[in-house]
Parts: structure tokens; sequence; C-alpha cells
């Protein structure tokens, strides 16, 4: 259970809190775990707030905050070796809540608007080598305690890497959702919508699952079942990932979200467009996508650098 977030703010400001909270949950659609995010991030503000005034945040506080305590905020953050990722989703956080209470007229507070986030190194994304790729889904059957849920974790990371799904996509599927035709219809990030298509051997897997699990599963039901016949934990797919990440002696990039970097950096190596990827993995900005050239680059200078005559 995930503990109660406590704000160190007036009773008017909390208020609005609840209201803004209430405001994305239903209209704006966002995720449990983002909202947890943003109003923590909140918390954590207004916490520095306080000791940095030394007084409890008010609305009027929040009207008058200026640039410098804005800038006073991220240097309290890179103090505390904060990282620069979460000190941009804290600002992001931050932005949001001030950009309700403008549309609301509640306050209207423009200082923040000229913070920008901490700058970040490029962070590429990191696939597994294809060999290791066809490792991991052979041998990962053998970390569990029944045969059932070896195929189980089987067809989840054929699924990961077969789809390009995150982890939290594959494990809300449902009996059903695996057209006739042969694709899925996914709800991604922001409630976006997408069609994946699903390769036979993503199929097969699926189908030598259900015909081992013990649970008549129906439809409409959870697709990928837990040992009590429960809708299955991330966490077990994590744990089972890492035994035989232990047992093949690979790096700790391989996650259940390795799989889907590995979808599609090996698609883009094969020469699928980035448009068609960007639709395949669900992203909203192209931007995105083209991260995979860069990794394609990286790991073209290796090869080149590693083979070349003149490097030897």
């Amino acid at each position: 259970m995930k503990q109660e977030i406590k704000y160190i703010a007036s009773d008017e400001v909390k208020e609005k809190i609840s209201q803004w909270q209430s405001w994305l949950k239903d209209e704006r659609r966002y995720s449990v775990h983002t909202l947890d995010a943003y109003s923590r991030d909140l918390a954590i503000f207004l916490q520095f707030l306080e000791e940095h005034l030394g007084k409890i945040p008010t609305l009027k506080i929040l009207q008058k905050a200026d640039v410098r305590t804005f800038r006073a905020f991220l240097s309290n953050r890179n103090a505390k070796y904060i990282e620069k990722s979460s000190t941009a989703r804290e600002l992001s956080s931050l932005k949001n809540f001030y950009h309700w209470l403008a549309q609301n007229k509640i306050i209207d507070n423009t200082s923040l608007s000229i913070i920008s986030s901490p700058k970040q190194g490029k962070i590429l994304p990191k696939a597994i080598d294809v060999n290791d790729t066809f490792n991991v889904l052979e041998i990962v059957k053998d970390f569990s305690k029944q045969e059932w849920q070896g195929l189980r974790d089987v067809a989840i990371l054929t699924i990961l890497y077969g789809c390009g799904l995150r982890i939290s996509e594959a494990l809300s599927l449902n009996m059903g959702d695996i057209n006739h035709n042969n694709f899925l219809k996914i709800k991604g990030k922001g409630n976006k919508e997408r069609l994946v298509p699903v390769l036979p051997i993503i199929r097969e897997k699926i189908d030598a699952y259900l015909s081992a699990c013990p649970y008549n599963i129906k439809n409409g039901e959870a697709l990928f079942l837990g040992a009590r016949g429960e809708r299955i934990s991330p966490r077990i797919i994590q744990r089972n990932l890492e035994k035989v990440r232990r047992y093949l002696g690979l790096n700790d990039n391989l996650t259940p979200h390795a799989l889907r970097h590995s979808f599609a950096t090996h698609l883009l190596a094969n020469g699928t467009d980035l448009r068609s990827l960007q639709e395949l993995l669900g992203h909203a900005s192209l931007s995105t996508t083209q991260r995979y050239t860069d990794v394609q680059i990286e790991t073209l200078k290796k090869e080149y650098s590693k083979s070349h005559p003149l490097e030897k």
C-alpha cells in the first residue's frame, strides 16, 4: 500500500491540490502512477517552500513566488544530488499545477514559465544482442516452479520482444484481446491506442501456455495469471529475468523494457522505417523513436572500431 502523501500547506492550498488531482484523473485521464508521481513532486516543492521561507505555503505565497524562489528550489535539489531527470519531472509537475491554478483563475504566476528544465545527457535505449535475446526466450522457462508458469513466462517475454509492448501493456491483456486477424489493440500511455500485429510464433507460445494453464480463463479475464490464478505481477517477471541474467552472465540492462528496446533496435536494423516504428511503439513524438537511430550509429562505431585493420 502506498504511503499517504502529506502536504505542508494551508487548508486552502490542500483543497486546490485535491481539485487539481481530480482534474488530472477524471479529465486528463492520467494513470494512477503518474498522478502519484505528480502529487509527490508537488509535496517536495511545498516542503522546500516552507523551509526556504519559514512559513506554511498559502495561495498568496504561491502567487508571490518569483524566479529566484524557483531557482533556489532547483539548486536545493542539485545540492542533494537528485538526478536531473527527477528534477526535470518535478519541475514539470510544478508547472502543471501552476497552469491549472491559472486556468481556473485562482492565481496567475508566470515566473515559473521562464524556468528551464535541467539539461540532461542523452540516454540511449539499451537493447540486447539478437542471439542473447533468443537465449533468454529459450531458457526463461527453466526458472519457474511449474511447467505452465515457465510456458507463461516464455509467452510474456515473446510478446514483449515480438510486439514491442511495455510490461504493463502485456500484463494488462485479457483473454480475447488478440482478434481473428492476429492484431492486438493496445491502449498505451495517455490512453493512446495502437494496433500491433501478432506473429504466428507469438500466438504459438500463448497457445502453449493456455493449454498447460490449470485455470479456465474466460473471455475478458486476465490472460497471464500468477500461481493463485490472479493477474500476474510485473515483479515476478522481473525476478525471473534477474535469474536468467545472472545465469547467462548478461549486463544489468536485461529488463522487461530492454526487450521492447530490442524489438525497436532490431527492426530498425533490418530496414523498418521510423514512421512505422513510431506507430508500432505508440510514441507520441517521432523524436522519441529517433533515439533508436542513435543506437544504430553507436553500434556501427563499435563494430567499425573493432573490425577495421587500422585499429588492429
